[in-house]
């Protein structure tokens, strides 16, 4: 827009003529000197254009950048309110964890179905199921035991077996910062470095019901019902420290055994003190 040598009148300083203007200042030549304003917000109040046409198109202008101004501020108010909202949860996060107590019973395990063997290892998590009753029914369910030194045991029933013949088909930690008790979604997603998928002839030779067992009735392998359990700290630790002698790649078996290390520090265990397995398999 091509404002030189436009006339303008200016409450104060009367007549004159568009002499300079950029894209952020205007100057203004009156009778006994010329004066700079800050372009357009000048049009606003003071100063006014004698062209009806270019005023119309400068008074567009003004209203677009008035637009962006709006825009602009109530961008910078959500990113306060977000930046807000990533402190507070920061802050709750801390003082979880500052007054986390170890649960000894703080692993899952988990029954993928057909599809969920595959999904599970492309995107590395899991999905706790919805609430089936009560008030809360349809929401996800929140693993609340679930916690930094939390692993995931991915386990699996060929159709047509058994449940004692039930598979562990991998397992990893949880992400870093993931707390169950903040879980709203339901999606439980993997640590980026401690994950581990077996083989099949892997598979075959780690039963889940070596290591698991029902303290009440101890000779049962039983699972009806439910996408998920609970299960012993130290039972998640027998499993990894066999994984590590199972793998016969010399980077696998490392990093199987930087993910037991890893466990085991989180989780207090140390591996001299760890029994033997002794699940509802090892009793019969």
């Amino acid at each position: 827009m091509n404002l030189i040598n436009k006339k303008v009148s200016h409450k104060r300083f009367g007549m004159g003529s568009i002499v300079n203007h950029n894209d952020s200042s205007i100057e203004v030549h009156f009778d006994s000197e010329n004066k700079k304003f800050v372009f357009p917000d000048v049009f606003e109040k003071h100063l006014k254009l004698h062209d009806k046409s270019i005023a119309n198109s400068l008074e567009k202008m003004i209203q677009e950048k008035e637009m962006e101004r709006k825009q602009e501020e109530w961008k910078k108010e959500e990113e306060k309110k977000l930046y807000r909202k990533r402190l507070e949860l920061r802050l709750e996060h801390e003082k979880l964890m500052k007054n986390h107590k170890l649960h000894p019973e703080s692993q899952m395990v988990f029954w993928c179905d057909p599809e969920e063997q595959e999904t599970s290892f492309s995107e590395w998590k899991v999905f706790s199921g919805e609430i089936k009753s009560g008030n809360n029914k349809g929401k996800p369910n929140k693993p609340i035991r679930l916690h930094q030194n939390s692993a995931v045991l991915l386990t699996s029933v060929d159709p047509g077996m058994p449940e004692k013949d039930r598979r562990i088909l991998g397992v990893y930690m949880v992400d870093e910062g993931f707390i169950g008790k903040l879980c709203e979604d339901g999606n439980i997603p993997a640590h980026s470095q401690y994950r581990l998928q077996l083989t099949k002839q892997e598979s075959d030779q780690m039963l889940f019901w070596d290591y698991y067992v029902n303290q009440k009735f101890p000779h049962k392998m039983t699972w009806n019902t439910g996408k998920y359990r609970y299960f012993e700290n130290s039972w998640m630790a027998q499993i990894l420290l066999d994984i590590v002698s199972l793998k016969n790649d010399p980077k696998e078996r490392e990093l199987a055994q930087q993910f037991f290390e890893h466990f085991c520090k989180m989780n207090q265990i140390i591996e001299q003190e760890l029994p033997k397995p002794n699940g509802a398999l090892k009793r019969i």
